[in-house]
């Protein structure tokens, strides 16, 4: 956690030295296209739908979320990005059937393809919706007093839906977001989240 957070810092850091000015236009483009990377992070309510035994429970946590993208920014309405999120270990106590205390521990990473489409024509605060789709990684541990613990990796289709509002600056824009991440592992992985981001566009 230690080097996750002083990699970030630098990048925070290192990315206003390379920021070019929106308002004059990119530094340098890519097929015409406007580059950018963003740093995202925020909150999360995490809902595992958990069968065990014949018995489905959802396992409930609050978690912490942190999210690296870079895109491209094709005109003043549209942009798209790749973007990787992370998501801290979520964990819940429930009963399956006659085997009670039993313990589920969640950890889960996303990688979306995410598209933009800003609302109205406002130049410093503008609305915005986004969904994206993509391959959601998660790591299940179970555990507890009458069974033996059991780990099981799953990788499946992922999809969210976002909405937030820009606060465009001269060198990066902030971004505030709401949104929900669903992950097709086991029998459903439903995220409710909340993030403020930083995009430094080049």
């Amino acid at each position: 956690m230690k080097k996750l957070a002083i990699s970030t810092l630098a990048v925070l850091i290192a990315c206003p030295a390379f920021a070019g000015n929106p308002r004059d236009g990119s530094s340098w483009q890519i097929w015409g296209l406007d580059p950018y990377v963003a740093l995202r992070g925020g909150i999360a309510s995490s809902n595992l739908n958990y069968k065990f035994l014949g018995h489905k429970e959802t396992i409930s946590d609050a978690t912490l979320q942190g999210r690296a993208a870079m895109g491209l920014q094709m005109n003043k309405c549209y942009r798209t990005e790749l973007e990787w999120s992370i998501y801290s270990k979520a964990k819940d106590t429930s009963s399956f059937g006659l085997a009670n205390d039993i313990k589920v521990e969640s950890k889960m990473q996303t990688l979306l393809m995410n598209a933009f489409m800003n609302i109205g024509s406002y130049s410093t605060v503008r609305p915005f919706l986004g969904v994206g789709a993509g391959v959601g990684f998660s790591d299940v541990k179970r555990s507890g007093a009458t069974i033996e613990s059991h780990t099981q990796n799953k990788a499946g289709f992922s999809a969210t839906g976002i909405m937030g509002m820009t606060f465009d600056m001269d060198q990066f824009a902030v971004d505030v977001a709401t949104r929900y991440t669903y992950v097709d592992v086991h029998s459903g992985m439903h995220n409710f989240g909340a993030d403020v981001g930083i995009r430094f566009m080049f």
